[in-house]
């Protein structure tokens, strides 16, 4: 009998069909076998069996599995081969995976997808095919921020592949991964503003506008800085010929309102780094304090504003008597005693000593590539332990606008190089003190027509009176001073006439 080509293959294709639904069915029932002996079998004939069946699924089992976490054990640093592979996963994941991830780039003018939890896709390496899935694990630990466990969630990406292709995979194709996401990463990169919320930061998207351009300052100070920056960011191996970590502190230092954020804010645009912004008062102790250090990245500013107000941390460190720290019936039951500050909240147990380890100390090689910049308005209460060459080695005085910094300040709010008030305003600015804050207040136009003529009158007006008060502080000070002296010699010759 003859039997035609369509019936041929219309039998094969059958008896495939039935030998995979025959296999499922046995797989099945195994796995549902295996269930119901886990109820009854004793504890350790079910270690054995697990023990010995693992074995045997990886005798039999032809792939190979690699994981790859978002943080470590400790959760101090994110894994940079976690962030390159989801870079590198961005463009598979929009073309395969059916639940995406979206977040805005680049000035929220780019949108970048990732594939969400628990997806799949698939990649192809020199012929080979391999297999990328996402997940994330959850764990309970404890916070710093004063209000008990909290579950943090990281993410993981698990690598599938034949074992044949073992060496490709290991020798070639990882290192085409973490190198191709490195370079997607500087194409995407938008700058972040990190804070601290107890031992973990968050953050939002950094678009500070000022650049060095814009900066109210003498233009020679200005290059200087310019300069010092430029010169860290392109000498790792300076730093390492010298045995030195590659990072370097800044002191900025000054009244209020002459631009100690704003020059922060310009240092991030120049280098194209990130910012973390230090709260020490919302960190409980060092051990937070170097978890929290740790986890920042490379090519980062690492911030602690008004350092002089921050804790315990200036040179006038003074002891608190025991009775304002322990209440009535506290001192006789040492286990109850909380260290609490003058408002009855926990206080916060970061150190001085806590803060230079990290600053100069052995954890200051974690990481390279980082400025440390503390800012405060009065130097003079700083210990000088904190702010000496070697850990703040530029220290940044901003000072009072003259001549120079308010033609930058004309030029960005006027848009003006030259005007016939400017040589008034520049020898007045040379004789009173204002902050760049209040000579830019005067500068900003007050309605639609920003009459310049108006703007610089304004500033002149303000700095006359600022002169007359000024010149009146000082009549009124030799007259103190004369009254003084006066009562000095009057009581004198009382006494000698006695």
């Amino acid at each position: 009998m003859k039997i035609d080509k369509p019936t041929m293959m219309a039998a094969s294709v059958g008896g495939a069909s039935s030998v995979f639904a025959h296999l499922g069915s046995v797989i099945a029932g195994a796995m549902f076998a295996w269930a119901i002996l886990q109820q009854f079998l004793p504890q350790d004939l079910r270690s054995y069996v697990q023990k010995y069946s693992q074995r045997f699924f990886r005798y039999v089992y032809p792939y190979i599995q690699i994981t790859f976490n978002e943080y470590g054990r400790e959760r101090l640093m994110r894994s940079e081969a976690y962030s390159a592979i989801e870079n590198y996963l961005s463009s598979r994941s929009s073309s395969q995976a059916k639940r995406l991830k979206a977040d805005l780039v680049k000035s929220n003018q780019s949108l970048v997808l990732s594939m969400d939890d628990h997806e799949e896709v698939s990649d192809q390496y020199n012929g080979v095919k391999i297999w990328w899935a996402c997940g994330t694990r959850g764990s309970k630990v404890q916070s710093s921020s004063f209000h008990g466990a909290t579950v943090n969630e990281s993410g993981f990406y698990k690598l599938t592949f034949h074992k044949m292709h073992r060496d490709l995979i290991l020798e070639q194709y990882l290192n085409h991964v973490l190198r191709q996401g490195k370079e997607i990463r500087f194409k995407n990169q938008q700058r972040k503003l990190y804070t601290n919320n107890g031992w973990f930061w968050t953050h939002v998207v950094f678009e500070h506008p000022a650049t060095f351009d814009t900066l109210a300052m003498d233009p020679i100070e200005k290059q200087e800085i310019i300069d010092d920056l430029t010169t860290f960011s392109n000498n790792e191996d300076f730093y390492k010929r010298i045995g030195r970590a590659w990072k370097r502190g800044y002191l900025l230092f000054g009244p209020p309102g002459t631009g100690k954020s704003t020059m922060i804010a310009a240092m991030a645009n120049l280098l194209n780094y990130d910012i973390y912004d230090l709260e020490l008062t919302a960190v409980r102790d060092n051990t937070s304090l170097r978890r929290l250090l740790i986890e920042t990245s490379s090519k980062s500013i690492i911030v602690i504003e008004d350092i002089d107000c921050s804790l315990d941390l200036t040179g006038q460190r003074k002891k608190k008597k025991k009775a304002e720290e322990v209440k009535d019936g506290e001192a006789t039951n040492p286990e109850k005693r909380v260290e609490k500050d003058p408002e009855g909240e926990k206080a916060s147990r970061v150190t001085l000593s806590g803060l230079l380890n990290f600053i100069d100390g052995l954890w200051s090689s974690c990481g390279g590539e980082r400025l440390l910049v503390f800012t405060t308005n009065h130097i003079k209460k700083l210990d000088p332990a904190l702010i000496r060459k070697g850990r703040m080695d530029k220290h940044v005085e901003l000072s009072y606008c003259r001549s120079e910094a308010f033609k930058v300040l004309a030029k960005n709010y006027l848009l003006i190089d030259a005007h016939h008030l400017f040589d008034d305003i520049g020898k007045l600015l040379n004789e009173v003190d204002l902050t760049p804050a209040d000579v830019a207040e005067h500068l900003m136009p007050k309605n639609a027509s920003k009459n310049v003529d108006v703007c610089l009158k304004s500033l002149v007006g303000a700095l006359e009176e600022a002169k007359e008060a000024k010149l009146k502080g000082e009549e009124n000070s030799e007259e103190v001073k004369a009254e003084t002296k006066d009562m000095v010699f009057a009581s004198s010759e009382s006494a000698e006439s006695d």
